[in-house]
């Protein structure tokens, strides 16, 4: 059962920006989200924090998408999409 998904503004800003080839596959994982949003095996999405149920997914060594599962509204929230070596620098500051 599909969940209805929601991208915000700069998430999308940042899409619009990146090469064609690249846009398809984000946009390709980021659907897939609305099928799928949590982690299972395979280790490519994560949980990152308990308390405000932050999740990431790597899309291939090139990107990765922040998102939020609000399962009573059956919606699935992406907050960022960025480069992997972003992603990094912001882990560090959510586990502070």
């Amino acid at each position: 059962m599909s969940r209805k998904l929601v991208i915000d503004r700069k998430a999308l800003k940042y899409l619009s920006e990146l090469p064609e080839k690249s846009q398809r596959l984000v946009r390709a994982k980021c659907h897939g989200l609305s099928e799928d949003p949590f982690p299972g095996q395979g280790g490519d999405k994560e949980l990152l924090h308990l308390d405000y149920k932050l999740y990431r997914l790597h899309i291939g060594r090139s990107f990765t998408i922040f998102y939020q599962i609000c399962e009573e509204d059956r919606l699935v929230k992406i907050l960022t999409i960025t480069t992997i070596e972003k992603a990094h620098k912001l882990y560090k500051r959510i586990e502070e």
